[in-house]
This record gives structure tokens, sequence and C-alpha cells, in this order.
């Protein structure tokens, strides 16, 4: 039998849709990439798919997202490639801390529902 009334959505869903909230799960789904790799790819993804769905602000954080991940992944591959010559070591503890920058002036643009001032910037 079918249900005579359609169900509401539920409330935890709304995280998927694009907006400021779907912004900020991103930005911590980076951060745990930290520790759980995988969840950076999931971050990432939810960003390809909600960008060009938002519109306004939040917009500006899909792009910066999305070059906070590709930028990174840059940035570690040098610093792999480098570590032959031992200042490697000390490059990627330096794409750490801008990752986490990044993902913190993120965080915190999308809390005041602001746009990030220059989304295609390499550096913070």
């Amino acid at each position: 039998m079918s249900d005579p009334q359609p169900r509401a959505p539920r409330q935890t869903d709304r995280w998927l849709e694009p907006g400021a909230t779907n912004v900020q799960v991103i930005y911590v789904l980076y951060l745990a990439g930290l520790v759980i790799g995988v969840s950076a790819l999931v971050g990432v993804v939810i960003a390809y798919v909600n960008r060009g769905k938002a519109g306004g602000w939040v917009e500006t954080h899909y792009t910066w997202a999305i070059r906070t991940f590709w930028i990174g992944i840059a940035y570690v591959v040098v610093s792999f490639i480098l570590m032959l010559a031992a200042i490697g070591f000390l490059l990627l503890f330096a794409t750490a801390v801008w990752f986490i920058v990044r993902c913190i002036i993120g965080l915190q643009a999308a809390g005041r529902g602001e746009p990030i001032k220059n989304p295609e910037s390499w550096l913070i």
C-alpha cells in the first residue's frame, strides 16, 4: 500500500543540498582527510556535484574548495619528489599547514556568510 502523505525531507539531508552547510561539510571532510585520506576525495566529489547549483557567495567556496584539493595534490607530489633532496619533508609540512589554513579561512567565511575574496588564488 502507498502512504497517503508524502514524506517530508529529513533535516539531516540538508547538508547534501548546495549552500553554506554543504560547504562547511566539505571543509570538515578536507580536514578529516589529513587523517583519513578518503574523506577528502568525498569532499571534492561533493564540491564538483554542487558547483554551479548554488550561486551567489557560496559559489566562490566551491571554486576555493576544488582548487584547494587539486593544488594540495600538486604540492604533495612536488614534496614527495623533493624528499630525495631532504627539503621535501619541510615542504610537505608547509603544504599541510597551507591546506589547514585554507580550510579554516573557508570555514570562517562560510560561517559568516561571506564569499572567498580571491577563490582563484594559489596561496592564501
